[in-house]
This record gives C-alpha cells, structure tokens and sequence, in this order.
C-alpha cells in the first residue's frame, strides 16, 4: 500500500491548531476503487511554520509512529518514508512535498493504494489527520522540527521474525526499487529466528549464515512473491566465539543484530547484520 504526502500552500490565518482540525475533517476526501486503486487526501494547513521545519517536524512525527525515513531533503521540501511491515500490513512508502506562503504551510496528505489492495476508510483518515494533527507552528514547531531532525531509529526495539521472513521481503523489496534497501533498514534491529546454514570465521569475528530456502525448493509458492534469494548473514559480536563454536548446521538459532549492509550483485543478494548475539 502506497502513501504520498504533499505539502503545499495555504492561506489562511487562523491560529495552527484550529486549521489541523478543521481543514484535515473538511477535505479528506476518497476517489477510485479497489480494482483501479484508490486515492485518498487529507488537507491542514499550519501557520508559522517554514518548509523545512515542516518536513524536519513530519520526519520526527513518523519516526516516532514506527516509520523509516528513505530520504530527507528539508529545503527542497521533500521527504521519503514508509511505515514498516507487519504481519497484518503491508509496508507503504510515502512521499512528502512542502512548500510555504505567507508564514502559513498547508499539508496535502495523499495515500495511493495499488489496484487490489483494500483498506478501511476510517483507519486511513484517522492516519492521515493524525499526522496532520501533529504538526504544530511558533516555537514549538521549532523545537520539534530540532527533535525530528535528530530522530534516529537506533534503539527503537528490534522487529522479530523469521529469517525466511526477512529474506523473502528483501527480495521481494528488490524487485520494486533496489536503492531503497539501504535506506529502508538504517539502524534498523532484528531478532531473527531460523536453522544455521555455516558458521564462517573472519580473523577474530565468527559469522552465522541463515538457512534460506530459494524460490524454487519451496513447497508452496505465494502470487507475487520474487524469485530472487537473499541470504541473511549475522556477524556476532565480540565475546561470542565460544556460543560460535558450538553451532552446526541446521543448528536453530535466535539472533538479534542491527543492519549493517545490503549487497544486490553477485547472485544470491546479501543483507548482513552486525553485533549479532543470542536473543534472550
């Protein structure tokens, strides 16, 4: 499911907080279908606030609702996310534009769903607004534009899955965009559960393989799912050569890392994680 957000012009003087609540309930609007793709829009406008402050702001409020930030470019007024998948969603990338008039900036809010994928409309306008509803003008925007631009996802807790799980997504995210891999999964953590393929030593650093199954040995097969295989590798921290030494293939591992690198070429694409320990 895809979500573009736009920021553009307004002109309006009524204080910020009155503009979110009113232009957000008044504009949010549906067009299309679920076979041809549905188009949602939510409009606000804030007064005193400056375009980049308006994407710095935007920045910190997703990341703080469990967003990735892709890509920012607060003076151009231009900001990339996408709200993570979970196993009752699917990831959605979003796209902001902000420009400002007058110290006043509208926020256009704009969620393009492809053909086939359904959403509920309340849950969509109760999305939109509330990161409409969140912006604010004055000093505190300031502040919180400061706040979002330092926003980082390191820290944040891991996402557990399997890594047959995050290898397929990968591969799968592959096939859309592959520039955006890295960007997706900066400072991103996982605990990832599966069987050990190899346990590699690098010098002083051991490296555990995941077991991944390929397109093609897999019993059942889903629509849409990609034929390319990623391998998952985890390189342990420090301190972890004895746990090494005691894992064989098809040893059943639980690993937490955080990402450290993703490589398309050569054949099997390779994401690995870094300061790999086992998850307690």
């Amino acid at each position: 499911m895809r979500l573009f957000l736009t920021t553009t012009l307004a002109l309006s003087l009524v204080p910020a907080a009155s503009a979110r609540a009113q232009s957000c309930d008044g504009t949010f609007s549906k067009k299309g279908n679920p076979v041809t793709g549905l188009k949602y829009t939510a409009v606000a406008g804030v007064a005193d606030l400056t375009t980049p402050n308006a994407i710095r702001q935007l920045r910190g409020i997703v990341m703080a609702r469990g967003y990735d930030v892709l890509a920012t470019e607060p003076d151009a007024g231009d900001l990339l996310m996408e709200m993570p998948q979970a196993a009752n969603r699917r990831s959605f990338p979003l796209v902001a534009k902000a420009t400002t008039n007058g110290g006043v900036t509208t926020v256009e809010l704009r969620a393009n769903l492809r053909g086939g994928v359904f959403a509920n409309t309340d849950s969509v306008k109760a999305e939109m607004c509330g990161l409409l509803g969140a912006l604010t003008g004055g000093a505190a925007g300031v502040a919180a534009a400061a706040a979002g631009e330092n926003a980082s996802a390191a820290g944040s807790a891991p996402t557990a899955l399997s890594a047959q799980m995050l290898a397929d997504r990968v591969s799968k995210e592959r096939d859309r965009n592959v520039n955006e891999i890295p960007l997706r999964y900066k400072d991103r953590a996982f605990t990832l559960d599966g069987m050990v393929a190899q346990v590699i030593r690098d010098g002083e650093q051991y490296s555990v393989i995941f077991d991944i199954i390929p397109w093609e040995k897999k019993a059942i097969r889903t629509p849409g799912e990609s034929q390319f295989k990623t391998d998952i590798v985890c390189v342990l921290a420090s301190g972890q050569s004895v746990y090494a030494l005691t894992l064989k293939p098809k040893s059943k591992v639980t690993l937490t890392g955080t990402y450290r690198e993703y490589r398309a070429s050569p054949l099997p694409s390779v994401l690995w994680l870094s300061e790999c320990k086992p998850a307690t």
